[in-house]
């Protein structure tokens, strides 16, 4: 059987950490897009104020296949 995927770019944000926001990027992702099968973490950033990290960030790449 042959498919097909697409892939499509999100960022999501947390106050815990790099794990906490690839779960809210892959959840919020799932509730849109159909047969979600991976990721890939392209990009992690981190918000700083008064010297401490206040927001982690990461840009995923969501791999999904197409139906029909």
């Amino acid at each position: 059987m042959s498919s097909v995927a697409r892939v499509t770019t999100i960022t999501a944000f947390s106050e815990s950490g790099f794990d906490d926001a690839v779960s809210i990027g892959i959840a919020r992702a799932a509730e849109t897009l159909r047969n979600v099968k991976g990721a890939w973490v392209k990009e992690q950033k981190v918000k700083v104020e008064g010297g401490s990290v206040i927001e982690w960030s990461v840009t995923l790449e969501v791999t999904f296949v197409l139906e029909g």
